[in-house]
C-alpha cells in the first residue's frame, strides 16, 4: 500500500477530523500516518494512524453527510443484533466542503469461516421488527433508499423499492419497455406470495461479495450497509446476484434457517431492485438486463 506522509493533514478536512477522534476517544489523536484504501467506488476511504490508535475514515463531498450518517445508524442496527461483527462507528461529520465518517479500523482478509458467515447472518435475520422498513430513510450505493414503516410487505416491496427505481429511471431517460413491464410487473407482485407475509427481518440490505471479509481471527465481518428490516430472502437473494458467495455460507445458511417454496423465482423479484438501482447509477447497459428479468418474471404469471 502506498504511504503518504501527513503534510495533507494541514489542510481540510484532517484537522478537523482529528480533533473530533480526540473528543469522541477522549484520548488527543495526532495523526502521524495516512494512507488510503481501495475497493470503493463511491467514497474516498483512507486509513488513518497515531500513537497505538488507528481509524478507518470514509469521505465525500459536504452533502453526502446524511449518507454517512444512516450508514452509522445502521452499522450500529447490526451491532445491536450480536450475530455478526460489524465496524463500530466512532464519528461523523463535515466540514470545509468535506463530509466524513470515521470508523474503527479492522485488519481484513479475503478468507475465512464461511460457515460462521452463513450461521451469523441467519441469526441475525432471526432479529425482526413489527414492521417493514426502518426509522429512517438510507442510501442503495448512493442512491435514496426509502424505508417508511409499512405493514404489508408486499406494499412495501412494489412501492419504495420497484416502483422508486422505476420512477427514478424515467427520470434518467428509461422509457418506453422497461415501464411498460414494469408496471405490468408491479401489479402482479402478489402472485410471488403465498400465506402469511414474511417476518421482517434485520437486513443487510447490500449484501454482495465487495461488503464482507473476514477478521484475523478468520471471523465474519460486514459492513458497506443498507440496513432495513424485511423479507431475510432479499439479503440471500443478492448474495447470488454477482457470482455468489461459497457453498459453505449458504448450507450453513440453509441448515439454521431453510428457505420457503417459491425462493427461486422470488430471488429473482428482490434482485430486480438492484439491477434497476445499477441502471440509475451507472447507465445503459443494465437496460437490457433488467428487461430480462421482468419478462421473466412476468411469464411466471402468465
Amino acid at each position: 500500500m502506498k504511504r503518504h506522509s501527513l503534510d495533507p493533514l494541514s489542510a481540510s478536512p484532517w484537522p478537523a477530523i482529528t480533533a473530533q477522534i480526540s473528543e469522541q476517544t477522549g484520548r488527543v489523536f495526532v495523526a502521524q500516518q495516512i494512507a488510503p484504501v481501495g475497493g470503493g467506488c463511491i467514497n474516498r476511504a483512507y486509513r488513518i494512524q497515531g500513537v497505538n490508535q488507528q481509524f478507518f475514515v470514509k469521505l465525500n463531498q459536504a452533502h453526502y453527510l446524511p449518507m454517512f450518517e444512516a450508514e452509522a445508524a445502521g452499522l450500529e442496527e447490526i451491532r445491536n443484533a450480536a450475530a455478526l461483527r460489524a465496524p463500530q462507528p466512532l464519528c461523523s461529520g463535515c466540514g470545509e466542503g468535506h463530509a466524513w465518517l470515521v470508523l474503527e479500523f479492522l485488519d481484513l482478509r479475503g478468507q475465512g469461516d464461511d460457515t460462521a458467515l452463513g450461521t451469523g447472518l441467519a441469526r441475525m435475520h432471526r432479529h425482526t421488527s413489527d414492521k417493514y422498513g426502518w426509522v429512517r430513510d438510507n442510501t442503495i450505493g448512493s442512491s435514496p433508499q426509502i424505508n417508511r414503516p409499512a405493514s404489508d410487505w408486499i406494499a412495501f416491496w412494489r412501492q419504495q423499492r420497484l416502483a422508486y427505481q422505476l420512477n427514478l429511471a424515467q427520470e434518467n431517460g428509461y422509457g418506453g419497455r422497461l415501464q411498460l413491464l414494469g408496471e405490468q410487473l408491479i401489479d402482479g407482485c402478489p402472485h410471488f406470495f403465498t400465506g402469511p407475509g414474511p417476518r421482517p427481518s434485520l437486513l443487510h440490505g447490500d449484501l454482495w461479495s465487495g461488503n464482507y471479509a473476514f477478521d484475523a481471527s478468520r471471523q465474519p465481518v460486514i459492513f458497506d450497509p443498507a440496513v432495513y428490516y424485511g423479507d431475510r430472502e432479499a439479503d440471500l437473494a443478492m448474495t447470488e446476484l454477482f457470482g455468489g458467495f461459497p457453498s459453505d455460507f449458504y448450507a450453513a445458511y440453509r441448515e439454521s434457517w431453510p428457505l420457503e417454496a417459491g425462493y427461486h423465482t422470488r430471488k429473482q423479484l428482490y434482485n430486480l431492485y438492484h439491477i434497476l438501482n445499477h441502471l440509475n447509477l451507472f447507465g445503459g447497459h443494465y437496460l437490457r438486463q433488467a428487461e430480462t428479468m421482468m419478462a421473466r418474471l412476468l411469464a411466471e404469471i402468465r
